[in-house]
Protein backbone atom coordinates (compact mmCIF):
# COMPACT_ATOMS: atom_id res chain seq x y z
CA UNK A 1 0.00 0.00 0.00
CA UNK A 2 1.69 3.81 -0.72
CA UNK A 3 1.85 5.77 2.10
CA UNK A 4 -0.25 9.05 1.49
CA UNK A 5 -1.99 12.01 3.48
CA UNK A 6 -5.04 11.54 1.98
CA UNK A 7 -7.41 9.06 4.08
CA UNK A 8 -9.47 8.34 1.16
CA UNK A 9 -11.58 5.80 2.75
CA UNK A 10 -13.15 8.20 5.20
CA UNK A 11 -13.12 10.80 2.20
CA UNK A 12 -15.36 8.19 0.33
CA UNK A 13 -17.48 8.02 3.37
CA UNK A 14 -18.75 11.65 2.38
CA UNK A 15 -20.06 10.85 -1.09
CA UNK A 16 -23.48 9.04 -1.24
CA UNK A 17 -22.26 8.22 -4.70
CA UNK A 18 -19.40 5.90 -3.80
CA UNK A 19 -21.62 3.96 -1.94
CA UNK A 20 -22.69 1.39 -4.42
CA UNK A 21 -19.62 0.33 -5.37
CA UNK A 22 -19.56 1.57 -8.82
CA UNK A 23 -15.89 2.73 -9.61
CA UNK A 24 -16.15 5.77 -11.22
CA UNK A 25 -12.93 6.41 -13.05
CA UNK A 26 -14.07 8.87 -15.40
CA UNK A 27 -12.85 12.37 -13.80
CA UNK A 28 -12.07 13.79 -17.10
CA UNK A 29 -15.44 13.99 -17.79
CA UNK A 30 -16.63 15.50 -14.77
CA UNK A 31 -16.31 14.50 -11.19
CA UNK A 32 -18.68 12.85 -8.19
CA UNK A 33 -20.03 15.26 -5.74
CA UNK A 34 -19.49 14.88 -1.66
CA UNK A 35 -23.18 15.26 0.25
CA UNK A 36 -21.78 18.38 1.97
CA UNK A 37 -21.70 20.23 -1.51
CA UNK A 38 -25.46 19.44 -2.41
CA UNK A 39 -26.54 19.95 1.11
CA UNK A 40 -25.43 23.66 1.09
CA UNK A 41 -26.53 24.27 -2.74
CA UNK A 42 -30.30 23.05 -1.06
CA UNK A 43 -30.11 25.08 1.53
CA UNK A 44 -29.45 28.29 -0.39
CA UNK A 45 -32.23 27.36 -2.34
CA UNK A 46 -34.26 26.55 0.56
CA UNK A 47 -33.16 29.99 2.90
CA UNK A 48 -31.67 32.56 0.71
CA UNK A 49 -33.75 32.55 -2.50
CA UNK A 50 -33.11 35.99 -3.01
CA UNK A 51 -31.26 39.19 -4.86
CA UNK A 52 -28.98 41.36 -3.84
CA UNK A 53 -29.44 44.68 -2.89
CA UNK A 54 -33.19 44.37 -0.79
CA UNK A 55 -33.75 45.07 3.13
CA UNK A 56 -34.04 41.63 4.65
CA UNK A 57 -32.12 39.18 5.54
CA UNK A 58 -32.62 36.53 2.56
CA UNK A 59 -30.65 39.24 0.20
CA UNK A 60 -28.01 40.08 2.69
CA UNK A 61 -27.67 35.89 2.87
CA UNK A 62 -27.20 35.76 -0.38
CA UNK A 63 -24.59 39.13 -0.52
CA UNK A 64 -22.56 36.30 1.83
CA UNK A 65 -22.34 34.05 -0.35
CA UNK A 66 -21.71 35.90 -3.14
CA UNK A 67 -18.57 37.83 -1.18
CA UNK A 68 -17.92 34.40 0.45
CA UNK A 69 -17.41 33.07 -3.42
CA UNK A 70 -15.49 35.61 -4.13
CA UNK A 71 -12.89 35.33 -1.42
CA UNK A 72 -13.14 31.53 -1.97
CA UNK A 73 -12.19 31.59 -5.43
CA UNK A 74 -9.24 34.42 -4.92
CA UNK A 75 -7.40 31.71 -2.35
CA UNK A 76 -8.25 28.98 -4.66
CA UNK A 77 -6.64 30.69 -7.43
CA UNK A 78 -4.19 32.97 -5.83
CA UNK A 79 -5.43 36.21 -6.86
CA UNK A 80 -7.68 39.16 -5.35
CA UNK A 81 -11.04 38.80 -5.23
CA UNK A 82 -11.80 41.43 -7.50
CA UNK A 83 -10.16 40.05 -10.19
CA UNK A 84 -12.86 36.46 -9.49
CA UNK A 85 -15.40 36.18 -12.62
CA UNK A 86 -18.66 33.96 -12.47
CA UNK A 87 -20.32 32.47 -15.48
CA UNK A 88 -22.59 29.35 -16.44
CA UNK A 89 -19.85 27.12 -17.54
CA UNK A 90 -16.05 27.72 -18.42
CA UNK A 91 -17.18 27.31 -22.17
CA UNK A 92 -19.75 30.09 -22.04
CA UNK A 93 -17.93 32.40 -20.27
CA UNK A 94 -14.69 32.11 -22.53
CA UNK A 95 -16.98 33.10 -25.21
CA UNK A 96 -18.30 36.03 -23.31
CA UNK A 97 -14.76 37.14 -22.42
CA UNK A 98 -12.73 36.87 -25.22
CA UNK A 99 -15.51 38.72 -27.35
CA UNK A 100 -14.52 41.20 -24.29
CA UNK A 101 -10.96 41.00 -24.83
CA UNK A 102 -11.39 41.07 -28.29
CA UNK A 103 -13.23 44.28 -28.69
CA UNK A 104 -9.86 46.11 -30.19
CA UNK A 105 -8.46 43.16 -31.90
CA UNK A 106 -7.80 44.04 -35.77
CA UNK A 107 -8.07 42.40 -39.06
CA UNK A 108 -4.59 40.58 -39.47
CA UNK A 109 -4.28 40.61 -35.80
CA UNK A 110 -3.31 36.29 -34.49
CA UNK A 111 -4.38 34.18 -31.94
CA UNK A 112 -2.09 31.26 -30.90
CA UNK A 113 -3.97 27.83 -29.54
CA UNK A 114 -2.25 24.68 -29.54
CA UNK A 115 -3.04 21.33 -30.80
CA UNK A 116 -3.89 19.77 -27.62
CA UNK A 117 -6.39 22.45 -26.38
CA UNK A 118 -10.13 21.26 -25.47
CA UNK A 119 -12.21 22.76 -28.25
CA UNK A 120 -13.69 24.79 -25.25
CA UNK A 121 -10.39 26.68 -25.39
CA UNK A 122 -10.14 27.18 -28.73
CA UNK A 123 -13.74 27.57 -30.43
CA UNK A 124 -14.44 31.20 -29.07
CA UNK A 125 -11.30 32.44 -31.24
CA UNK A 126 -12.34 30.89 -34.13
CA UNK A 127 -15.13 32.60 -33.78
CA UNK A 128 -14.27 35.67 -33.09
CA UNK A 129 -11.49 35.50 -35.82
CA UNK A 130 -14.43 35.05 -38.43
CA UNK A 131 -16.23 38.20 -37.16
CA UNK A 132 -13.03 40.21 -37.29
CA UNK A 133 -11.02 38.90 -39.73
CA UNK A 134 -8.20 37.37 -37.39
CA UNK A 135 -6.00 34.73 -37.90
CA UNK A 136 -5.87 31.63 -35.41
CA UNK A 137 -2.85 29.57 -35.70
CA UNK A 138 -2.26 26.18 -33.54
CA UNK A 139 0.27 25.51 -32.34
CA UNK A 140 2.52 21.81 -33.14
CA UNK A 141 1.79 18.65 -30.76
CA UNK A 142 5.11 16.58 -30.36
CA UNK A 143 5.28 12.60 -31.14
CA UNK A 144 4.43 12.39 -27.19
CA UNK A 145 1.54 14.84 -27.14
CA UNK A 146 3.15 17.38 -25.73
CA UNK A 147 3.17 21.65 -26.52
CA UNK A 148 5.91 21.56 -29.41
CA UNK A 149 7.24 25.05 -27.61
CA UNK A 150 10.26 25.50 -31.05
CA UNK A 151 6.83 25.23 -33.07
CA UNK A 152 5.55 28.28 -30.26
CA UNK A 153 8.01 30.35 -30.84
CA UNK A 154 7.72 29.85 -34.30
CA UNK A 155 4.61 31.37 -34.63
CA UNK A 156 5.15 34.13 -32.20
CA UNK A 157 5.11 37.36 -33.93
CA UNK A 158 4.55 40.71 -33.05
CA UNK A 159 0.42 40.10 -34.36
CA UNK A 160 0.28 37.54 -32.05
CA UNK A 161 -2.37 39.37 -29.65
CA UNK A 162 -3.40 35.98 -27.59
CA UNK A 163 -2.04 32.73 -26.71
CA UNK A 164 -4.33 30.75 -25.45
CA UNK A 165 -3.46 27.13 -24.12
CA UNK A 166 -4.57 24.15 -21.67
CA UNK A 167 -2.91 23.75 -18.90
CA UNK A 168 -3.14 20.11 -18.93
CA UNK A 169 -4.79 18.23 -22.06
CA UNK A 170 -8.12 16.63 -21.47
CA UNK A 171 -7.28 14.21 -23.59
CA UNK A 172 -4.10 12.41 -22.99
CA UNK A 173 -3.07 14.40 -19.64
CA UNK A 174 -0.33 16.24 -20.36
CA UNK A 175 0.60 19.18 -19.05
CA UNK A 176 1.77 22.40 -20.71
CA UNK A 177 4.61 24.97 -18.77
CA UNK A 178 2.22 27.58 -18.01
CA UNK A 179 4.90 29.98 -16.40
CA UNK A 180 7.10 29.86 -19.87
CA UNK A 181 3.89 30.29 -22.32
CA UNK A 182 2.74 33.05 -19.83
CA UNK A 183 6.52 34.73 -20.26
CA UNK A 184 6.61 34.37 -24.08
CA UNK A 185 3.41 35.98 -24.24
CA UNK A 186 4.11 38.87 -22.44
CA UNK A 187 7.31 39.70 -24.61
CA UNK A 188 5.46 40.21 -27.89
CA UNK A 189 2.83 42.01 -25.47
CA UNK A 190 0.15 39.12 -25.34
CA UNK A 191 -2.12 38.16 -23.50
CA UNK A 192 -1.46 34.42 -22.06
CA UNK A 193 -4.92 32.95 -21.76
CA UNK A 194 -5.39 29.72 -19.79
CA UNK A 195 -7.48 26.39 -19.58
CA UNK A 196 -7.35 24.99 -16.13
CA UNK A 197 -10.37 23.12 -16.31
CA UNK A 198 -8.56 19.85 -16.39
CA UNK A 199 -5.66 20.96 -14.45
CA UNK A 200 -7.53 22.64 -11.62
CA UNK A 201 -8.55 18.95 -10.38
CA UNK A 202 -5.07 18.05 -9.74
CA UNK A 203 -2.61 20.57 -9.14
CA UNK A 204 -2.74 24.00 -6.95
CA UNK A 205 -3.16 27.15 -8.85
CA UNK A 206 -1.52 30.49 -8.23
CA UNK A 207 -2.02 32.77 -11.16
CA UNK A 208 0.24 35.13 -9.41
CA UNK A 209 2.99 32.72 -9.86
CA UNK A 210 2.78 31.68 -13.52
CA UNK A 211 2.20 35.52 -14.54
CA UNK A 212 -0.67 34.75 -16.61
CA UNK A 213 -3.75 37.30 -17.69
CA UNK A 214 -7.11 34.85 -17.98
CA UNK A 215 -7.15 31.73 -16.38
CA UNK A 216 -10.69 29.53 -16.51
CA UNK A 217 -11.34 26.43 -14.11
CA UNK A 218 -14.96 24.66 -13.25
CA UNK A 219 -16.07 22.95 -10.03
CA UNK A 220 -17.13 19.81 -11.76
CA UNK A 221 -14.17 19.09 -11.91
CA UNK A 222 -12.76 19.15 -8.94
CA UNK A 223 -16.23 17.95 -6.45
CA UNK A 224 -18.07 21.11 -7.25
CA UNK A 225 -21.36 22.15 -8.99
CA UNK A 226 -21.59 23.08 -12.59
CA UNK A 227 -20.21 26.83 -12.79
CA UNK A 228 -17.63 28.62 -14.74
CA UNK A 229 -14.70 30.73 -12.69
CA UNK A 230 -12.38 33.03 -14.40
CA UNK A 231 -9.37 35.21 -13.19
CA UNK A 232 -8.82 38.11 -14.85
CA UNK A 233 -5.65 40.05 -14.19
CA UNK A 234 -6.78 43.46 -13.17
CA UNK A 235 -4.83 45.49 -15.54
CA UNK A 236 -5.93 43.60 -18.34
CA UNK A 237 -9.84 44.15 -17.13
CA UNK A 238 -9.82 47.24 -16.32
CA UNK A 239 -8.91 48.10 -20.19
CA UNK A 240 -11.70 46.20 -21.49
CA UNK A 241 -15.39 47.63 -22.57
CA UNK A 242 -17.71 44.73 -21.11
CA UNK A 243 -21.02 43.58 -22.52
CA UNK A 244 -23.63 44.52 -19.85
CA UNK A 245 -27.01 45.18 -19.04
CA UNK A 246 -27.24 48.75 -17.34
CA UNK A 247 -27.30 49.62 -14.55
CA UNK A 248 -25.69 46.41 -13.47
CA UNK A 249 -22.95 46.75 -11.13
CA UNK A 250 -19.79 47.69 -12.55
CA UNK A 251 -17.89 47.48 -9.45
CA UNK A 252 -15.67 45.57 -8.10
CA UNK A 253 -13.67 44.76 -11.48
CA UNK A 254 -14.45 41.62 -11.64
CA UNK A 255 -18.70 42.46 -11.47
CA UNK A 256 -18.05 44.34 -14.76
CA UNK A 257 -17.99 40.64 -16.89
CA UNK A 258 -20.96 39.17 -15.07
CA UNK A 259 -24.35 39.26 -16.45
CA UNK A 260 -27.63 38.68 -15.18
CA UNK A 261 -28.54 37.08 -11.43
CA UNK A 262 -25.68 35.23 -10.40
CA UNK A 263 -26.52 30.95 -9.54
CA UNK A 264 -26.20 31.80 -5.52
CA UNK A 265 -26.85 28.44 -4.94
CA UNK A 266 -24.16 27.03 -7.36
CA UNK A 267 -21.69 29.77 -5.56
CA UNK A 268 -22.73 28.28 -2.26
CA UNK A 269 -21.76 24.66 -3.34
CA UNK A 270 -18.89 26.11 -4.77
CA UNK A 271 -18.09 27.53 -1.01
CA UNK A 272 -18.67 23.86 0.37
CA UNK A 273 -16.51 22.52 -2.12
CA UNK A 274 -13.34 24.21 -1.88
CA UNK A 275 -14.02 23.76 2.00
CA UNK A 276 -14.10 20.13 1.71
CA UNK A 277 -10.67 20.55 -0.54
CA UNK A 278 -9.31 21.84 2.03
CA UNK A 279 -10.75 19.26 5.33
CA UNK A 280 -9.26 16.26 3.54
CA UNK A 281 -5.38 18.26 3.42
CA UNK A 282 -5.73 20.08 -0.13
CA UNK A 283 -3.30 19.60 -2.97
CA UNK A 284 -0.65 18.58 -0.93
CA UNK A 285 -2.69 15.21 0.09
CA UNK A 286 -4.07 14.60 -3.40
CA UNK A 287 -1.34 15.33 -5.79
CA UNK A 288 0.88 12.83 -4.41
CA UNK A 289 -2.18 10.16 -4.19
CA UNK A 290 -3.54 10.80 -7.40
CA UNK A 291 0.32 10.23 -8.97
CA UNK A 292 0.27 6.90 -6.94
CA UNK A 293 -2.80 6.12 -8.35
CA UNK A 294 -1.27 6.79 -12.01
CA UNK A 295 1.83 4.99 -11.54
CA UNK A 296 0.27 1.95 -10.41
CA UNK A 297 -2.18 2.12 -13.82
CA UNK A 298 0.92 2.57 -15.87
CA UNK A 299 3.12 -0.22 -14.35
CA UNK A 300 -0.35 -3.09 -14.83
CA UNK A 301 -1.41 -1.92 -18.73
CA UNK A 302 -1.67 -4.79 -20.46
CA UNK A 303 1.21 -5.43 -23.28
CA UNK A 304 -1.67 -4.93 -25.70
CA UNK A 305 -2.58 -1.41 -24.72
CA UNK A 306 -1.21 1.26 -26.97
CA UNK A 307 -0.68 4.57 -24.59
CA UNK A 308 -1.29 7.68 -26.53
CA UNK A 309 1.42 10.42 -24.54
CA UNK A 310 3.88 10.40 -22.19
CA UNK A 311 4.26 7.00 -20.59
CA UNK A 312 5.02 7.83 -16.92
CA UNK A 313 3.58 10.34 -14.73
CA UNK A 314 6.07 13.13 -14.75
CA UNK A 315 4.62 15.85 -17.30
CA UNK A 316 0.97 14.76 -17.05
CA UNK A 317 -2.23 14.29 -14.58
CA UNK A 318 -3.68 11.03 -14.13
CA UNK A 319 -5.65 10.52 -17.38
CA UNK A 320 -5.02 8.02 -19.94
CA UNK A 321 -6.02 7.36 -23.70
CA UNK A 322 -5.43 4.22 -24.77
CA UNK A 323 -6.40 1.29 -26.87
CA UNK A 324 -6.17 -2.43 -26.70
CA UNK A 325 -5.41 -4.73 -30.36
CA UNK A 326 -8.46 -6.22 -31.44
CA UNK A 327 -10.91 -5.03 -28.70
CA UNK A 328 -13.10 -1.92 -29.60
CA UNK A 329 -13.52 0.38 -27.74
CA UNK A 330 -16.68 1.74 -27.39
CA UNK A 331 -17.96 -2.13 -26.73
CA UNK A 332 -15.48 -2.63 -24.17
CA UNK A 333 -16.81 0.31 -22.02
CA UNK A 334 -20.30 -1.00 -22.11
CA UNK A 335 -18.49 -4.32 -21.04
CA UNK A 336 -16.46 -2.96 -17.90
CA UNK A 337 -19.90 -0.57 -16.86
CA UNK A 338 -21.88 -4.04 -16.80
CA UNK A 339 -18.67 -4.96 -14.15
CA UNK A 340 -19.19 -2.02 -12.32
CA UNK A 341 -16.48 0.43 -13.84
CA UNK A 342 -16.71 3.74 -14.99
CA UNK A 343 -14.91 4.68 -18.29
CA UNK A 344 -15.01 6.48 -21.95
CA UNK A 345 -15.10 4.27 -24.96
CA UNK A 346 -15.49 6.86 -28.34
CA UNK A 347 -14.26 6.84 -31.73
CA UNK A 348 -13.32 10.86 -32.23
CA UNK A 349 -11.17 13.19 -31.02
CA UNK A 350 -12.20 14.08 -27.52
CA UNK A 351 -12.45 17.53 -28.30
CA UNK A 352 -9.17 18.02 -29.27
CA UNK A 353 -10.44 18.83 -32.74
CA UNK A 354 -6.50 19.53 -33.77
CA UNK A 355 -5.38 15.76 -33.19
CA UNK A 356 -8.14 14.12 -35.15
CA UNK A 357 -6.22 12.75 -37.44
CA UNK A 358 -3.81 11.51 -34.72
CA UNK A 359 -6.62 10.32 -32.56
CA UNK A 360 -9.04 9.03 -35.02
CA UNK A 361 -9.13 5.11 -33.95
CA UNK A 362 -11.25 4.41 -30.84
CA UNK A 363 -9.77 4.44 -27.98
CA UNK A 364 -10.32 4.61 -23.91
CA UNK A 365 -9.59 7.22 -21.70
CA UNK A 366 -9.10 6.83 -18.32
CA UNK A 367 -8.72 9.37 -15.22
CA UNK A 368 -8.54 9.09 -11.82
CA UNK A 369 -9.29 11.52 -9.05
CA UNK A 370 -8.62 11.87 -5.32
CA UNK A 371 -11.77 9.24 -4.03
CA UNK A 372 -10.41 6.87 -6.55
CA UNK A 373 -8.63 3.60 -4.73
CA UNK A 374 -5.70 1.39 -5.24
CA UNK A 375 -8.65 -1.62 -5.65
CA UNK A 376 -10.52 0.05 -8.17
CA UNK A 377 -7.21 0.59 -10.48
CA UNK A 378 -6.73 -3.25 -9.58
CA UNK A 379 -10.03 -3.90 -10.65
CA UNK A 380 -9.91 -1.99 -14.05
CA UNK A 381 -6.23 -3.85 -14.57
CA UNK A 382 -7.65 -7.06 -14.09
CA UNK A 383 -10.66 -6.45 -16.59
CA UNK A 384 -8.30 -4.98 -19.10
CA UNK A 385 -6.39 -7.95 -19.41
CA UNK A 386 -9.66 -9.73 -19.72
CA UNK A 387 -10.56 -7.89 -22.74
Amino acid sequence: MSTTLLDVEAVRQRFSSLRSGFAFLDAPGGSQVPDEVGEAIARTLREASANTGAPYETSRAVERILADAKATGARFLGCDAAEVVFGANMTTLNFALSRTAGRDFREGDEILVTALDHDGGVAPWVELAADKGLQVRIVDATPELTIDYDDLERKLSERTRVIAFAWASNSVGSLADAERISALARNVGALSWIDAVHFAAHEPIDVRAIDCDVLLCSPYKFCGPHLGIAYVRREAGETWRPYKARPAPAEPLSRRFETGTPPYELLAGFNATVAYLDSIGGFEAIRPYERALGERFLAGLPDRAQLHGLPTMEGRVPTFLFSIDGVDAAEAAGRLAKTGIGVWGYTGNWYCVALTDRLCDPTMRVGFIHYNTEAEVDRLLEELAAL
